[in-house]
């Protein structure tokens, strides 16, 4: 498919009314606004805000107390795609001493990357689509501004008890790559637990942090656990030991974020893993090791001939931008759409390479041309009804 001679003139009126420097504004004050999960308020009432002074109108989602997410739609009847955005971030203690940073271009911030980049460029999407056509002229598409996703993607969840669209596009990092296929996520917690002694007698006690750097080790020396040489994507993400002055630790906590390949089940997973942990009785005397999982989700894979390709392809050659596929390795609310009957589409500016960093930052090129390209698929998916 190409962009037919009718479907031009409506894109190009869209991408008209892009512009990056109001874009720019927006992101930087969206970075500027300390919004890790459980405390989005403040960055949902300043959206909320800047939404409304446009005339447009703004449904609120509560999710708990103080907590809420952005809703809005536009065009006839029902919504056939949602572009989604989450507004929260990870923690950062130091955060008031870095701050957003923008210069020649590059944003840098908490969030510039994961995602407040790709949040920015499509409320910059909905103002150009909104200022372009009239309101009966408009495609039927929706806005979802969530919270919750870095936990536990509790602001998704509720969006999807009332809203079932076919399509999400979510505005992950994807550096602008198109992602129909996606990871699978599981969370893990191993526990020990030993026996306390004074540290300079050893031999009285059972270390704790001992005994889990064994079984780590063990765990590790499966095949399916080679960094490099498996799909299975895993990272030790905490361990934390009990303190209590000059003594031998009786527990040891850690915490393991496994990323699966599209295919794998994480119930097999799960099951080599108690498999690996009760093995190592054999070898760690008096072990004493619990395993329980936390969050889990199963990957996917929609193929690379599907409707939406069938969109995005030309409207990437439309607009100049080169087109990539990929698969996004990370974990997103993207797995629990699917779970929940939608397909996603993961895309949106910034690298997940520097996402959670010091080094976080996104580039206003890369946003306003994901703002052009969210401008567009809208643009063109009217006339595909």
């Amino acid at each position: 498919m190409r962009i037919n001679p009718e479907m031009h003139a409506r894109v190009e009126k869209a991408l008209k009314e892009i512009n990056p420097q109001r874009l720019l504004s927006v992101l930087v004050d969206m970075i500027d606004i300390y919004s890790p999960s459980g405390k989005e308020k403040d960055i949902q009432l300043y959206l909320e805000e800047y939404l409304s002074r446009e005339g447009l109108k703004v449904d609120r989602e509560e999710v708990e107390e103080d907590r809420f997410n952005l809703h809005l739609t536009m065009g006839r009847g029902e919504p056939l795609l949602y572009l989604v955005g989450h507004v929260d971030t990870v923690a950062d203690w130091d955060f008031d001493e870095e701050g957003p940073y923008e210069q020649s271009g590059i944003i840098r911030g908490l969030g510039s990357a994961d995602m407040k980049g790709g949040c920015a460029a499509m409320v910059e999407a909905w103002l150009a689509l909104v200022r372009a056509f009239e309101p009966h002229d408009r495609p039927s598409i929706g806005l979802a501004l969530v919270v919750g996703e870095e936990e536990s993607g509790d602001g998704s969840e509720v969006f999807l008890e009332k809203s079932h669209p076919s399509w999400v596009v979510v505005g992950e990092p994807t550096s602008l790559s198109v992602c129909y296929a996606h990871y699978g996520y599981l969370e893990a917690c191993l526990e020990t637990t030993g026996r306390k002694s004074h540290s300079s007698l050893p031999e009285l006690g059972h270390n704790a942090v001992e005994s889990m750097l064994k079984v780590l080790l063990h765990l590790g020396r499966h095949e399916l656990f080679q960094q490099g040489r498996s799909d299975l994507v895993y990272s030790i993400r905490e361990m934390s030991s009990s303190r209590a002055g000059f003594v031998v630790p009786d527990r040891c906590e850690t915490w393991i974020d496994f990323h699966l390949p599209p295919g794998m089940d994480p119930r097999e997973l799960k099951t080599l893993i108690r498999q690996r942990a009760m093995d190592a009785h054999e070898f760690i005397a008096d072990l004493n090791l619990e395993v329980s999982f936390q969050t889990s989700y199963s990957g996917y894979d929609l193929g690379q001939d599907n409707e939406m390709s069938g969109l995005l392809r030309p409207v990437y050659e439309y607009l100049g931008v080169p087109y990539y596929e990929n698969v996004f390795r990370s974990h997103s609310d993207g797995n629990l759409f699917y779970g929940a009957g939608v397909k996603p589409v993961i895309l949106g500016p910034g690298s997940l390479e520097t996402a959670h960093t010091q080094d976080e930052h996104t580039t206003l090129a890369e946003v306003t041309s994901a703002a052009r390209i969210y401008t567009a698929l809208c643009s063109s998916l009217d006339l595909r009804q």
